[in-house]
């Protein structure tokens, strides 16, 4: 009994350390996680599980990489370390790590209100977010991924910037997920590529071609969020024609860009759980910033601290063209079909 109870406190101490990332024991992980047994999520780079370290007051989400695709282990400390270091305020901050063999182990602070997904698309259980929620929301992810580009010491593209990858603490603040873990994987970035690939609807077109892939392709997704954000639709969803406005029909992010670029009216792209109370400047501003995000030459696309400066208002928008890439989505019946039938990672 004294034994596990010093156990318990010196790793309470531990993880408790201002700013340290902490070599957390595998054994107490687990033991914090009750042998991996709450699953919180998962996607292609690993599952993610809930625990609290001892003495119950501090939740953490431990993901669980999968381990086929991590690299050695002195690389992977190399590279935890590097990135808990990197902190904002819209970053979910990585609290430690646990190495032991083949596995490899997170441990990050637990976010209470879940993901950016859950609170979008999670249907009657989920309240409808309120305009000025999402709009910072909106504004809140995008200064984090300013961050990771332009505040780091290197710039660190995410990769897989999607609503499962923007989770919402107690006051609903946004905090971007999963932020540098390319880098804890085999260097075979094409294995990298099949994982995001996984996940459809917010792939810019680089992705595609083969061409390098910089910063600009967070921002391509970043921009599918925002449409998200705004409408309370999955992107790559075909939705059928409202009453109130039988133009919605079809590819969304498409639909949405033809009203943007043609000037039109935009009460009809927001979540209808609104009601209509949105702030309009913001509204369009939102849709004008989103549409410049997803433009197929991504020396188009604005980076995120043009982003940021646009939704704040510091800087005005134009009238975006209507992106080709989205008609040519649009017209492959394969891609909307998948998007009904397969699951988001």
């Amino acid at each position: 009994m004294y034994r596990k109870r010093q156990r318990s406190r010196t790793f309470l101490q531990a993880a408790s350390e201002g700013g340290n990332l902490v070599a957390f024991k595998y054994g107490d992980v687990r033991r914090a996680t009750r042998n991996f047994s709450e699953k919180l999520g998962g996607g292609g780079f690993g599952s993610v599980y809930k625990g609290t370290l001892p003495g119950g007051r501090v939740a953490v989400a431990v993901k669980k990489l999968e381990c086929r695709l991590c690299v050695g282990e002195k690389q992977f400390r190399n590279e935890v370390r590097t990135i808990g270091v990197i902190q904002h305020v819209n970053l979910v901050r990585l609290r430690g790590f646990s190495s032991r063999g083949s596995e490899r182990l997170l441990v990050y602070d637990h976010m209470p209100n879940g993901s950016l997904d859950k609170a979008l698309f999670g249907g009657a259980a989920a309240p409808a977010l309120s305009w000025r929620a999402r709009f910072q929301i909106a504004l809140g992810a995008a200064r984090g991924l300013l961050y990771l580009h332009e505040g780091c010491r290197d710039c660190i593209i995410h990769c897989d910037i999607k609503p499962e990858n923007i989770l919402l603490d107690k006051d609903l603040v946004p905090k971007v997920a999963d932020f540098g873990l390319a880098k804890l994987l085999a260097r075979d970035f094409s294995r990298v590529l099949t994982t995001v690939r996984g996940t459809i609807g917010y792939l810019a077109p680089e992705w595609i071609s083969g061409v390098p892939i910089t910063a600009k392709a967070d921002v391509y997704s970043y921009g599918m969020v925002l449409l998200e954000i705004v409408s309370g639709r999955r992107n790559a969803r075909c939705w059928p024609a409202t009453e109130q406005d039988p133009s919605l029909s079809g590819y969304f992010p498409l639909v949405a860009a033809r009203k943007v670029s043609q000037g039109e009216a935009l009460d009809g792209l927001l979540d209808e759980r609104l009601h209509g109370d949105a702030d309009p400047q913001e509204q369009e501003r939102a849709c004008r910033v989103a549409c410049w995000c997803v433009q197929d030459d991504e020396a188009r696309r604005p980076t995120m601290e043009q982003v940021v400066q646009a939704l704040e208002g510091v800087v005005a928008v134009d009238v975006p063209p209507v992106p080709t890439s989205l008609q040519a989505l649009a017209q492959d019946s394969g891609f909307l079909m998948s998007a009904r039938t397969r699951a988001y990672l």
